[in-house]
């Protein structure tokens, strides 16, 4: 038997979070953050920016930046006081109408922490949510043709009590798509009883999908902190052909297939 925790007997394969990350130890590490890290990369990247990860937080934010002659996003909070669009923030619906910012420093506390963790070079790393959600299944096709094996991490929420992972819907849902595009391919791939349950997830929501990511507990959260436009860009399914992919520490589009 391979890694029990890892769900190392089966090529295709779904885990929450940081640890979750971690334990599948997967060739492919597709990070699903739809609210909104990875909704935001799928953007940016499409308007043609090299996005930088960055650990919630970091103090040294902006030396980070300034070495990587990128800008920094500032707090959704912070952009919302200042002139509309002026400043990159986590906001997808900024980034979508904002200016162009060829080098971007984007933290986050779930998917961009997720994200610099697995930068060990073990792991190709993906950026996905329900935007680009056929365009990752595409590209992952041709590496699980070639005997790759693929974790997607729903990135989830932190309890403020303890910090301990909240499963989030909205990052079960995008895993779902993206997974459910895949088991759609007409492909014998093996995926482990935790992904095919994603997919049952989705399938069972894919006709009010839209309504289930405004609803949720990520989605109030938003829309109650004036950031509604936020919820709706997230919840857009297909809406882009980006597949960011991690290239010597940032996100860039790809443009070919594995």
């Amino acid at each position: 038997m391979a890694d029990l925790f890892g769900q190392g007997d089966f090529q295709v394969r779904l885990d929450w979070g940081l640890v979750g990350a971690q334990a599948t130890q997967a060739e492919i590490a597709v990070v699903v953050d739809v609210l909104s890290f990875s909704t935001s990369v799928t953007i940016a990247v499409e308007r043609g920016s090299r996005v930088f990860p960055y650990r919630w937080k970091g103090t040294r934010a902006e030396e980070f930046a300034a070495t990587h002659d990128a800008v920094l996003a500032i707090g959704r909070l912070e952009a919302s006081k200042v002139a509309p669009r002026s400043a990159p923030s986590l906001s997808p619906a900024g980034l979508l109408a904002g200016p162009d910012v060829p080098r971007l420093v984007l933290p986050s506390p779930n998917g961009s922490t997720i994200t610099a963790s697995l930068q060990d070079g073990r792991s190709t790393i993906v950026a996905g949510c329900l935007r680009n959600a056929q365009a990752v299944a595409d590209w992952l096709s041709a590496a699980l043709e070639a005997g790759r094996s693929v974790a997607v991490v729903a990135a989830g929420e932190r309890w403020s009590y303890d910090d301990s992972l909240r499963p989030a819907l909205e990052d079960h849902l995008g895993a779902g798509a993206i997974l459910a595009a895949l088991a759609g391919s007409d492909r014998d791939y093996a995926f482990s009883p935790e992904a095919l349950t994603a997919i049952d997830l989705f399938d069972a929501s894919r006709d009010v999908l839209e309504a289930r990511i405004r609803s949720c507990v990520g989605g109030q959260e938003l829309r109650s902190k004036g950031f509604a436009e936020d919820v709706d860009v997230a919840a857009e399914l297909n809406a882009s052909i980006a597949v960011p992919v991690m290239v010597d520490g940032a996100f860039e589009r790809c443009l070919d297939m594995q």
